[in-house]
């Protein structure tokens, strides 16, 4: 069974007609980047699961809004002085000599966990905002 949604482009070119394209923009920043905290709260729950030194948690950092492919997005990533960001995948996908290590599928299993809790906060924001 497929649903097929029209009028979809109308309505986004009337919400930018009446509320204008920077104000749609400022909401869809603040909107994503409060998801964005929601998924890291998410995210350092899992991590806590199998901590040593706590770095990893640390350095976790996100991104101001930008465009991508003509999309606003915001990422989330690793950046501090013990450079966590290079050994993040082998924690993620394991290694030939460690295969299932203690933090294996964290970052998908928090993905998970968050996706319902990230899009509510999407749509109580830019309904805050409308």
């Amino acid at each position: 069974m497929s649903v097929e949604i029209t009028g979809l482009n109308t309505l986004l070119s009337e919400l930018e007609r009446k509320l204008g394209k920077s104000n749609i923009k400022r909401l869809s920043d603040k909107a994503l980047t409060e998801g964005a905290k929601v998924f890291v709260a998410e995210l350092k729950r899992q991590f806590e699961t199998f901590k040593d030194t706590g770095a990893s948690i640390d350095e976790i950092t996100i991104s101001k809004p930008m465009t991508v492919a003509g999309n606003r997005v915001v990422k989330v990533y690793w950046r501090g002085p013990k450079n966590r960001y290079r050994i993040i995948h082998l924690n993620e996908w394991g290694t030939i000599n460690n295969p299932n290590p203690r933090g294996k599928g964290k970052i998908a299993l928090a993905l998970r966990n968050a996706e319902k809790a990230y899009r509510d906060t999407i749509v109580r924001y830019l309904k805050a905002g409308l």
